[in-house]
């Protein structure tokens, strides 16, 4: 098994409870790998954009405090 396709295929055969432990499974695979990116982005210097729009914006007074008090 090594297209996509086959992959579908076998997944939509799966008994319904083995399709949520897959799904399960898959989930922490791809936040585990969102995780790992978002290490290496960071230590890159891939993400400085943001810590600098967020400081310009609190050094214009467009910040609000966070969570909103009503």
């Amino acid at each position: 098994m090594s297209t996509v396709v086959e992959i579908e295929s076998a997944i939509q055969g799966l008994p319904k409870e083995d399709f949520w432990k897959l799904a399960e499974w898959f989930d922490q695979e791809r936040s585990k790998t969102w995780e790992e990116q978002m290490a290496v982005d960071a230590e890159a210097g891939n993400l400085d954009f943001l810590f600098e729009e967020a400081q310009a914006a609190r050094t214009s007074g467009k910040t609000v405090p966070w969570p909103v008090q009503a």
